[in-house]
């Protein structure tokens, strides 16, 4: 073999190993110094025939390497007909990599259509504990969906006893819409209390994520159905704007530096397939998911590609500054035209937007002036024109979007310049951010709220949100906990709404 030649292979096979391990070197009897799946498992992405089961060796998930030696380790996985495991129809062996923090994404392939499976992993001696997860319908067959909508699960603010309820949802599909981790340092006093200093390097990004998924609560969440996942700004830090981080001090090639380590770590605890990306940096979240011909998630990314706030970020009185400059991006120009290209181009009833920052501008002044939020899409009016406008032209009054960030309910219309409802938002509020919370926002008073008439509802609990969809009719329903301060808080359902396909603005269940 010519030099050349040899070097060539050499380097593909490098980048190749770099992102699928292989089984070189492969301890198959380990020793672990505890229990390996202390993280538990789940699934995601499903399509008809296929859909991704997760988990991560991780003994002792708050050290940097999770308690695991260093060596690559063999995984047995199964998916089987019942639970018991007695009528297994796939299964393999995968190997877990330092590289990848021993975490294992497995593409099953070859399943049957819209029906469930359960899953699990063995290690040495060691076995996982069981997951489900279920395909989706073909394309062209309309079935019903129930799913459940959550986002924002700061862990030293509260309990995620919300995910305990969650768990015992009838539902297909959890859609979690940001804010995953906090990546904060800790705050004595708190419910609860982070482990680590603020999370700016993979080691402390992995290890905030082992804590976070040591809940036994969002595990079971997780083990319950398959997870559709994308991030917001606390995945990397808080509000950051493309390579612009929140503090000033950090340069775009720090941020840079620290987005790569949050996305791989990210990446490396969801449910998700593996990333074609040259550099961690610039890992894609943006994807659909299809539900036969009933519905079709698009799932964005508002963070990654936007342009830095205007008038330093908060809430600000408008016009300010840059505010309404029309070259300003909140999606960035790529993404836009993917969507709207998208849009074109649909048949399925239900057009729905995984998002996730508000979609609806609240003016929050008192009076004639008016002020917005600049990290939500009122930050960006020309963007969130033009996002609307799409929705109206390709899909008006089957679209509908959901949004995360928040920390409270809202049920908004939203609406074109010319005043034409289109599509309507449902805003989940946080499982545990912003703690016990209220029944209805302090400063949303009825002042606010009559200077806001496209405001449906809103309220200020902790919890999620449950989709039924059938056809032309859509029913959600926000589930709240009263409190998140202490541990067993009862579920309740707080109001319920209504859609039907084709007709203008939402209405009281």
């Amino acid at each position: 073999m010519l030099r050349r030649d040899f070097l060539l292979d050499a380097a593909r096979l490098a980048a190749l190993t770099a992102v699928i391990p292989n089984d070189w070197r492969v301890t198959l009897r380990p020793r672990f110094a505890d229990d390996p799946f202390t993280l538990g498992v789940a699934s995601g992405d499903p399509t008809p025939n296929s859909a991704i089961v997760w988990t991560r060796l991780a003994p002792r998930p708050l050290e940097p390497d999770g308690g695991m030696s260093g060596a690559r380790v063999a995984v047995t996985w199964e998916v089987a007909d019942d639970e018991q495991f007695s009528r297994i129809v796939k299964q393999g062996r995968a190997t877990a990599a330092p590289e990848l923090g021993f975490s294992l994404h497995i593409d099953v392939t070859g399943l049957e259509p819209d029906r469930w499976y359960f899953y699990r992993f063995t290690a040495a001696d060691a076995k996982s504990p069981v997951g489900r997860l279920r395909t989706t319908p073909t394309a062209g067959v309309s079935k019903p969906i129930t799913f459940a909508v959550a986002s924002c699960q700061h862990w030293e603010q509260g309990y995620y006893t919300a995910h305990a309820h969650l768990a015992k949802e009838d539902i297909d599909l959890v859609l979690f819409l940001g804010d995953y981790i906090y990546e904060y340092g800790p705050t004595p006093g708190r419910t609860r209390i982070h482990a680590t200093t603020e999370a700016r390097d993979l080691d402390l990004y992995r290890a905030r994520y082992g804590q976070y998924k040591s809940d036994p609560l969002l595990q079971a969440a997780h083990a319950r159905c398959p997870w559709e996942v994308v991030w917001d700004d606390h995945e990397v830090d808080n509000n950051y704007a493309g390579s612009v981080g929140e503090n000033e001090f950090e340069s775009e090639e720090q941020m840079r530096a620290r987005r790569a380590a949050a996305y791989q770590g990210w990446w490396e605890h969801q449910p998700v397939r593996v990333p074609r990306v040259t550099s961690w940096a610039d890992l894609k979240v943006t994807r659909t998911m299809e539900w036969g011909a009933l519905m079709r998630f698009w799932m964005l990314d508002t963070r990654q590609y936007r342009s830095n706030q205007a008038c330093d970020d908060g809430s600000r009185k408008v016009p300010c500054g840059d505010w309404d400059d029309p070259k300003r991006q909140f999606m960035g120009a790529d993404q836009e035209r993917w969507l709207e290209q998208g849009l074109k181009g649909t048949s399925e009833q239900w057009q729905v937007i995984g998002n996730q920052s508000m979609a609806a501008s609240i003016d929050t002044a008192v009076g004639p002036d008016r002020s917005v939020s600049m990290d939500s899409w009122s930050g960006y009016p020309a963007a969130q024109t033009r996002f609307i406008d799409m929705l109206g032209k390709h899909a008006a009054n089957r679209s509908v979007v959901l949004t995360g960030d928040n920390h409270a309910n809202w049920v908004n219309e939203l609406g074109t310049e010319a005043g034409k409802t289109v599509a309507t938002e449902f805003l989940g509020t946080s499982i545990s951010s912003g703690g016990d919370g209220s029944e209805r926002s302090a400063f949303f008073n009825e002042q606010r709220a009559a200077e806001n008439p496209h405001v449906k509802w809103q309220n200020n609990r902790r919890g999620y949100f449950v989709a039924r969809v059938d056809g032309d009719r859509w029913k959600t329903s926000f589930r709240t906990v009263p409190y998140v301060s202490r541990p067993d808080a009862p579920i309740e359902t707080a109001s319920e709404w209504m859609l039907s396909r084709g007709r203008a603005g939402v209405e009281k269940a």
